[in-house]
């Protein structure tokens, strides 16, 4: 049990850095940019946290930023309609950070306090997709830009994470697809890159499929 207590305790420091989680603040418009490897289940959770946002009583609205994926568009749309969200997106326009900066200026004047941006997922030896990405965060200016993890990626995840930390300013990280088999060793690795916070896990595909973090709780 000693060991057992230490080994828990060690862990736990590991998943807690020094960075505090952003907070959005209220009567004001807080952008929030999701980033991710392809597959991570990022569009599926930037509805999960609308969803969560807009229960809690804030003013929630989702851009489709996202032109690389078949269906992204949909998808997005879809889930916003289902949780009764606005929805920015173009199946016209192929630039994301046209769309992203339209999205983004449009809900602004509406008085939407919180603006959730999804974009395309890459990996880092896509070298253009991640300029996009650098260029999409230069438009929107976002408050916190969260990086989507799939806990099952493995000992990829490191080099990946840290790729998108350099790129872009991770604030946040959010661990998906931890109803399955994994453990979600990745989410120490991914921590280590980033050296942000954990603030949700995803459990699920549904939109309530999603619990705020303790680092504690997580490695017990």
């Amino acid at each position: 049990m000693v060991i057992k207590s230490a080994v828990v305790k060690e862990l736990t420091t590991l998943l807690e850095v020094e960075k505090k989680p952003y907070e959005p603040k209220r009567g004001k418009t807080n952008i929030i940019m999701f980033v991710g490897l392809q597959g991570s289940g990022k569009t599926t959770t930037c509805s999960k946290v609308a969803n969560y946002y807009k229960k809690k009583g804030w003013r929630v609205a989702m851009v489709c930023a996202d032109t690389f994926r078949a269906g992204a568009f949909d998808q997005l749309k879809q889930n916003a309609a289902k949780i009764r969200v606005p929805f920015y997106g173009s199946y016209i326009e192929t630039d994301p950070v046209t769309i992203a900066e339209e999205g983004v200026s449009e809900f602004k004047k509406d008085g939407m306090e919180i603006i959730i941006v999804d974009t395309s997922g890459r990996h880092k030896q896509e070298l253009d997709l991640f300029d996009e990405m650098k260029q999409v965060e230069k438009a929107v200016q976002p408050d916190n830009i969260i990086f989507v993890m799939d806990s099952s990626i493995g000992q990829q995840c490191y080099v990946q994470a840290e790729a998108f930390k350099k790129a872009v300013n991770v604030g946040s990280v959010i661990i998906t697809k931890m109803d399955g088999h994994t453990k979600g060793g990745g989410a120490l690795s991914a921590v280590a890159a980033t050296q942000s916070p954990i603030i949700f896990i995803g459990d699920g595909e549904h939109v309530d499929n999603l619990e705020q973090f303790s680092a504690e709780s997580f490695i017990r």
